[in-house]
């Protein structure tokens, strides 16, 4: 009975809810603090390297989109690549998300220990990420209400914040505001060394952190068994996250670089404090560096509990131990967080011992995991496509574009970035945790005899699968 209560907690996200909380996850320290070390990279290119990432992500959420508004279940691409591309993609697939956002949340709570150096310089960085951890498990482990509206508040507070910084930065570009009246214009772009100051190799190098930033994007799918009215909701949110993220990362990146000297965007902090402290506010600074702070937090927050949800998801399925389907009395899945808290503790001693290499490592280790979780995406809706008739085809009611060639491209380009990490020592790390990840996954797979379990029980569910996933204008 609890467990019901658990995702009647969910049963109502509307509109708003899904394309809030997917801005709100995407929107995080990829764009507030990553952005620093991509800039560094790739110089004002870095804009060139949104764009690209972000049609990609176009292509991977209008192949998601394409099954979620078809059939819309909870477990969303995990439960599409176990129907279409077999039982052991759905077990990696689902583990993958959980290691995925568990690292996520070491670069969050890194993030939470970079920002509070600016009110406190002195102090170890962490001590921040061990706090920040601490509180956002403890909240987790309270029942969590109304989380779609808490979500969406946090959101909203980052997405005015960045809409404030475009409009007070162009303001500055054009008028000189808070430059003493002195237009700085766009000539940033190009005077310190061209607009590719490191060649195309720091656009290639920048790839990595780039598509870190656009992690989180894909939760749509995470909610789509769960939205009032997929059909019109997923599409609206699945089109219009795609122009709002462009726009705001795009956008707001432009106006960063068009003030500075890309050069002197450092990784102490933030480029969005920089830019009101240029306007000669100084409480400004610490306002955006409270904003920051908050949408570590609350990315954070959010990955805490979506560890929770994907542990006691697995847990139910038999692909987890079955210690993590308990559920406290306030309706939580408490061994479950706890389980996720524990494993980010690695993220708290990582901090200890190089705090100056963390936030690559674990955003190169997150970006391998969210590379799986897209390409699977794309994988599972080409096998999706290929099972259906002509005539099926042409019912679909939110069809992928310049399918087949759309889906192949963005899988060429997902390994291209892989082909990257491999090439250039910092990201190398991603490709010897990565695959020793699902290396044990397969090992404990087989191990656990969970190949034979599911061969009877998943005989049955694909039968009662097939008459759910059957298009509505067939039912």
């Amino acid at each position: 009975m609890k467990q019901k209560q658990h995702h009647e907690l969910h049963r109502g996200l509307e509109e708003r809810h899904i394309a809030l909380m997917s801005l709100g996850a995407a929107i995080g320290v990829g764009l507030f603090l990553g952005s620093s070390s991509a800039i560094k990279l790739a110089g004002p290119a870095i804009l060139l390297a949104y764009a690209l990432a972000g049609a990609g992500m176009f292509i991977i959420m209008r192949a998601l989109g394409e099954m979620a508004i078809q059939n819309p279940v909870a477990g969303s691409f995990s439960r599409y690549a176990r129907d279409y591309l077999g039982p052991i993609a759905g077990y990696l697939t689902g583990w993958n998300y959980w290691f995925l956002w568990v690292v996520t949340c070491m670069a969050e709570i890194t993030a939470v220990g970079v920002y509070m150096q600016f009110w406190f310089p002195n102090t170890d960085q962490w001590v921040w990420a061990l706090a920040a951890l601490v509180i956002m498990a403890a909240v987790n482990l309270i029942a969590v209400k109304a989380y779609g509206e808490l979500e969406f508040w946090f959101a909203l507070i980052k997405i005015v914040t960045i809409i404030l910084m475009i409009i007070v930065g162009l303001g500055m570009v054009i008028f000189g505001i808070g430059n003493g009246g002195v237009a700085t214009g766009i000539s940033n772009l190009w005077s310190h060394g061209g607009f590719l100051p490191n060649g195309i190799n720091g656009v290639l190098m920048s790839m990595q952190m780039v598509l870190f930033a656009f992690l989180g994007i894909e939760m749509i799918g995470v909610t789509a068994g769960e939205v009032k009215n997929p059909e019109k909701s997923l599409a609206r949110a699945i089109d219009s996250v795609f122009w709002r993220i462009l726009l705001f990362y795009v956008g707001a990146l432009f106006v960063i670089l068009s003030i500075y000297p890309w050069d002197e965007i450092g990784t102490k902090g933030s480029p969005f404090v920089m830019t009101f402290d240029k306007l000669g506010i100084p409480y400004a600074a610490g306002i955006i560096n409270f904003v920051v702070l908050t949408a570590a937090l609350s990315s954070c927050n959010s990955g805490i509990f979506s560890t929770g949800r994907m542990l006691f998801n697995l847990a139910q399925q038999g692909e987890a131990p079955q210690k993590f389907k308990n559920i406290s009395r306030s309706g939580v899945p408490n061994i479950a967080i706890l389980a996720s808290a524990g494993a980010l503790l690695i993220g708290v001693t990582l901090n200890y011992i190089v705090p100056e290499k963390v936030f690559q490592w674990v955003t190169s280790i997150g970006t391998f995991g969210a590379i799986w979780t897209w390409a699977i995406i794309l994988l599972a809706q080409i096998r999706y496509r290929k099972s259906l008739s002509v005539e099926q085809v042409q019912n679909l009611k939110y069809k992928m574009p310049l399918f087949p060639f759309s889906s192949y491209v963005t899988l060429a380009f997902l390994i291209s970035v892989v082909g990257l990490m491999a090439y250039f020592p910092d990201t190398r790390i991603a490709l010897i945790v990565g695959p020793a990840w699902y290396l044990i996954l397969i090992i404990f797979y087989f191990a656990k005899g969970l190949h034979k379990r599911k061969i009877t029980k998943q005989a049955k569910e694909e039968e009662n699968h097939k008459q759910s996933v059957k298009p509505s204008y067939q039912r």
